[in-house]
C-alpha cells in the first residue's frame, strides 16, 4: 500500500484522528510503530463492542506494527469515569486478575499473538504513585482542564459524586503512554480526553506525542443503545456459534452496514450490491468464523436456515429434566433462557414461549412428554425429558 492507502485503511470507520499529519509522518519514517490499546478488566467477558478497537489494532498488526495491549490492573481499581453518570464500583485485586486472564484469551481471537505485547500498567503506575512523579505530573494538568470533561459536567449538574481517584484517572492512562513511548493510542469516542492527556504528558516528557485515534461506540443489536451486557443487546465473543450467528441476523439492515464497516475489512460497495438477507448471512458468517472457526460458522448458518427459514427444530438441543410439577418460569430460569422468574414470565406473556410449536401464555406447572421441545424466544430450544 502507498502511505495514503495505509492511512485510509487504518482510519476507516474512525471518528477522531489527532492528527492525520502526525500519523503520516510516523508511517513515512518506516519504523515499526508501537500501537497501544488499554482495557480495564472490570468484567469477565468481552463483546463485539470491544472488538471494534481490537479490530483496528489488528489492522496495524497486519501492516507490520506492534500492538501493545495494556491490561489496566492498576486503573481497574481506580475506575474510569469516561462516559459514565455514576462512580464505577472498585474491584479487588483477585477479581481483577481473574478477569484479566479472560480478556487476553478473548483478545487473541482478534489479535495476532505473535505481534502483541501484553503489559500490566501496575508495572509503572505502582512506583509512579508512591514516588514523587505523581506530584510533579499533577502540576502539569489544571483543574479547569479536568472540569471541562463532558461526563464530569453532567455528573456535577446532576449532583452525582466524582471521586478524586476518577479525577486522576486520565493522568494514569496518560502515564501509560509515557511509560510505553506509544506512537499511537486507540480508544472509543468516550476516551478522547484521556488520549489527549497522553499526548500532553508525552510532550512534557520530551517524547513525540502519540497519534490519538477513536472509534465509534458500537450500537447494540436493538439498534438504539450502545452495546452492553447490562442492556441485553450484546453479542459476546464467547457466545456459542449458533447464538452469535442468530443475534447478528436479528440486527436491522442499516445497522448491518455499520457492523460491516466497523468490524470487517469487506468492500462496502460490494456488500451493498448484495441482497440484504444474503449480506446479513455473510456478516454473521464472517464474525462467527472469526471467533469460532470456519466449520462452526458453516454449521451455524445451516442451523439458522433450518430453524428460521424452514421452521424446523435445530438438530442439537440441550436436554433438560425439570423437577416434577416445576413451574414453567422456574424451568426457563434453570435452562438459562431467562435471568429471573420475572423475566421468564415476561417471555411467557409476550407469547415467546412454545411447547412443540404451540404458544404457552400462562405460567404454571409444565405438562410434557419425553422428547417434547420447549422454545424460548427465537433461538433457545430445549428437549424435555422426565
Amino acid at each position: 500500500m502507498t502511505i495514503q492507502e495505509q492511512i485510509s485503511f487504518l482510519t476507516r470507520g474512525c471518528v477522531d484522528v489527532v492528527n492525520v499529519e502526525g500519523l503520516q509522518k510516523k508511517l513515512e519514517s518506516g519504523k515499526k510503530l508501537k500501537v497501544k490499546l488499554g482495557c480495564d478488566p472490570t468484567s469477565a467477558d468481552l463483546h463485539l463492542g470491544h472488538s471494534v478497537a481490537l479490530s483496528l489494532l489488528r489492522r496495524f498488526q497486519d501492516l507490520g506494527h506492534t500492538a501493545v495491549l495494556v491490561i489496566g490492573d492498576f486503573t481497574a481499581a481506580v475506575g474510569d469515569p469516561s462516559g459514565r453518570d455514576s462512580t464505577r464500583p472498585v474491584l479487588g485485586r483477585e477479581k481483577i486478575l481473574e478477569n484479566a486472564k479472560t480478556y487476553t484469551d478473548q483478545a487473541f481471537k482478534v489479535l495476532d499473538p505473535a505481534k502483541t505485547e501484553i503489559r500490566f500498567n501496575s508495572e509503572w503506575l505502582d512506583p509512579f504513585v508512591t514516588g514523587k512523579d505523581l506530584l510533579q505530573t499533577l502540576q502539569k494538568v489544571t483543574v479547569a482542564q479536568v472540569l471541562e470533561r463532558d461526563d464530569f459536567k453532567k455528573r456535577m449538574a446532576a449532583g452525582s459524586p466524582i471521586s478524586m481517584l476518577e479525577v486522576l484517572y486520565s493522568l494514569f492512562q496518560g502515564q501509560d503512554s509515557v511509560a510505553l513511548k506509544a506512537d499511537v493510542e486507540l480508544g472509543g469516542t468516550d476516551q478522547i480526553f484521556n488520549l489527549l492527556v497522553g499526548r500532553q504528558l508525552q510532550k512534557q516528557n520530551g517524547q513525540e506525542p502519540q497519534v490519538a485515534i477513536t472509534v465509534p461506540l458500537l450500537v447494540g443489536t436493538d439498534g438504539v443503545k450502545k452495546m452492553s451486557k447490562s442492556y441485553g443487546n450484546y453479542v459476546g465473543l464467547n457466545d456459542a456459534p449458533n447464538d452469535m450467528f442468530g443475534k447478528l441476523m436479528s440486527v436491522s439492515d442499516e445497522l448491518m452496514l455499520s457492523y460491516y464497516e466497523l468490524l470487517t475489512s469487506e468492500d462496502l460497495p460490494t456488500v451493498k450490491a448484495l441482497h440484504p438477507m444474503e449480506a446479513k448471512k455473510q456478516l454473521a458468517g464472517l464474525l462467527t468464523e472469526r471467533f469460532h472457526g470456519k466449520e462452526a460458522a458453516i454449521a451455524a448458518r445451516a442451523n439458522f436456515e433450518k430453524v428460521f427459514s424452514k421452521k424446523e427444530n435445530p438438530d442439537d438441543m440441550p436436554l433438560i429434566k425439570p423437577a416434577e410439577g416445576a413451574m414453567l418460569s422456574a424451568i426457563l430460569v434453570e435452562a438459562g433462557a431467562a435471568q429471573s422468574k420475572n423475566k421468564a414470565r415476561g417471555l411467557i406473556e409476550q407469547g415467546a414461549v412454545r411447547l412443540n410449536g404451540e404458544k404457552i401464555l400462562q405460567d404454571g406447572p409444565l405438562s410434557y412428554q419425553d422428547g417434547d421441545v420447549l422454545q424460548a424466544g427465537k433461538r433457545a430450544f430445549f428437549k424435555l425429558s422426565h
